[in-house]
């Protein structure tokens, strides 16, 4: 018995610390000449972890040793992350997770969350109860559809919720055992992973229709009263669920869709820094949007609510907005054929089935690629934009980076250096006839990490638009001017966590303001700090992840 008990604590990855015993815990704890005696530090545990990792030949071969350190100590895990994020962050989220899910069948090792088949429905209450950690605040949830622009991965689309939460964690100290990555696992199209035999999830076409539609509020309703009111995030569901469930949930729990809502925030923080980098209001802008799925519409969503704020009447503001969706230009005279989210955006105007056709006619300010298409900004197009503008707005947000419409250096050339590029995905700094120009990154991550501590700190019921918005006014007044003056439009990397904690006290402002907070404004930024957890030695974690 005790030499199973001295083992958790050099097995257990929220127990384990490798050499970071100290020379007292090892007597009490029973584990002298169980260790080697040499006691080494945090920061040379982190040594050795980095330069194990960055003698690794390639990112898919990092990230799963991102998992496996992950799954023997977790302390040094966000440790590691927390202090090298800039390097890290695209090896647990994008691009690299993009990989992972692809070949999560293949490496997979270790469960890590939870899975829920729609073969369970009516049994889902009993499930939950497996979970071993009692105190759940936060939940991403996704049924593995649409993964980033990378479509059906069914179950393996569990790397995504796995990674949101670590990000969660390290770029706004949630606690990891508060934390509950859960996959939905209702089927899948995709052949090639029915047909694998490795394959992790059901085999069967994905159910459609009342009976899943009964399995979502199943789960709904069962997490919220077995957990008591988490957060639950919504995460990579296709188009044609994404907006119902949203819309369908929005007020009845605590809950948002980062696809859309997330997304819409980090972009029109973007847009915002845009907007003061060229002296410019918003309403002034007029933006084209490639694609016209989830993403594209919660960015000219919010944006509109931002133009009104501008005191701009609704009507004019969503004739800042125009779409190229696959059939062509979204006008009026296509109405029948338009979902409802995209109905408001239908304007009066000729129909044009290409998008550099579609640029030259409106001469936009700004376009936005959110389409999942590859090189859609071609050279033409990029050149054209600049013709009309002499700043012209460059977003390239599809992920992962095989995605990207185009390449920051792609962007910057083709306009001489007058771009005023973002993208989904991190690209280098590019150096163009001696002047260095840093490519901004419309990441996610500087949104829900402190959309989510703002609401758990502040115990918000539900998540608005209107805490989105204040979230992106907050990213875009942390942008200090030295960053400016290097043309970024978004801080760095290096500074998310406080760049998490300023927007969780802006969105926690909020909850309160509505009166979906019963906190008081003087205790929110003790609330939010009393949520934030750093990484380091003594850091108590408990193995529930």
């Amino acid at each position: 018995f005790f030499f199973v008990l001295h083992m958790e604590r050099l097995t257990n990855p929220a127990l384990c610390k490798g050499l970071s015993w100290n020379e007292s815990d090892r007597v009490s704890s029973g584990l002298k000449g169980l260790l080697p005696p040499r006691i080494h530090s945090m920061k040379t545990e982190s040594q050795r972890a980095l330069n194990q990792l960055r003698s690794l030949s390639n990112e898919l071969e990092k990230y799963i040793y991102l998992q496996e350190l992950q799954n023997r100590n977790q302390r040094l895990f966000y440790f590691i992350i927390s202090n090298n994020i800039t390097e890290l962050m695209p090896l647990v989220y994008t691009p690299t997770v993009g990989q992972g899910c692809i070949k999560y069948s293949d490496i997979f090792r270790r469960p890590r969350g939870m899975w829920l088949s729609i073969k369970d429905a009516g049994n889902v209450r009993n499930i939950l109860k497996n979970w071993p950690e009692p105190t759940v605040k936060v939940i991403v949830m996704t049924d593995g559809e649409r993964i980033l622009g990378l479509g059906d991965l069914g179950a393996n689309g569990m790397g995504i919720p796995v990674g949101k939460l670590i990000l969660y964690s390290v770029c706004a100290g949630i606690n990891p055992d508060h934390c509950l990555p859960l996959t939905l696992d209702c089927g899948t199209n995709n052949d090639k992973l029915r047909n694998d035999p490795l394959y992790i999830g059901n085999k069967f076409p994905r159910v459609r229709g009342p009976e899943y539609d009964s399995f979502i509020e199943e789960v709904m309703v069962e997490l919220d009263n077995t957990f008591k009111c988490p957060l639950i995030q919504f995460e990579d569901f296709a188009n044609l669920n994404s907006f119902r469930l949203l819309d369908g949930y929005r007020n009845r729990f605590c809950t948002f869709n980062d696809d859309i809502q997330g997304t819409a925030a980090a972009a029109v923080a973007g847009l915002f820094g845009a907007a003061e980098l060229l002296g410019t209001p918003l309403s002034s802008h007029r933006i084209l949007f490639l694609g016209a799925g989830a993403a594209g519409l919660g960015i000219a969503d919010l944006f509109v609510k931002a133009v009104k704020k501008e005191g701009v009447p609704e009507v004019d503001a969503f004739k800042c907005c125009w779409f190229v969706d696959s059939r062509g230009l979204v006008v009026k005279s296509r109405w029948d054929e338009l979902r409802d989210e995209k109905k408001p955006y239908a304007h009066e105007f000729s129909e044009c089935t290409s998008f550099l056709e579609s640029i030259k006619l409106l001469k936009p300010t700004c376009i936005i690629g959110v389409s999942g298409q590859p090189k859609t900004f071609t050279k033409e197009v990029i050149e054209t934009m600049g013709s009309y503008n002499e700043r012209p707005i460059i977003f390239a947000l599809s992920n992962p980076t095989s995605k990207a419409e185009c390449s920051a250096r792609q962007a910057y050339e083709w306009t001489d250096g007058r771009a005023v590029f973002a993208s989904g995905s991190p690209f280098d700094s590019v150096e163009l006839k001696g002047k260095l120009y840093v490519p901004g990154q419309g990441n996610n991550a500087y949104i829900f990490p402190g959309m989510g501590l703002g609401v758990v700190a502040s115990k918000a019921k539900h998540v608005t638009e209107e805490m989105f918005l204040v979230a992106a006014e907050s990213l875009a007044r942390q942008v200090t001017q030295q960053e400016k003056d290097l043309g970024c439009i978004y801080p760095s990397l290096e500074r998310i966590r406080d760049v998490s904690f300023h927007v969780a006290l802006a969105v926690a402002e909020e909850a309160v303001r509505s009166g979906l907070s019963t906190a008081s404004r003087a205790d929110i930024k003790n609330l939010v700090e009393n949520e934030m957890l750093t990484f380091t030695h003594n850091e108590t974690i408990k193995s529930s992840l």
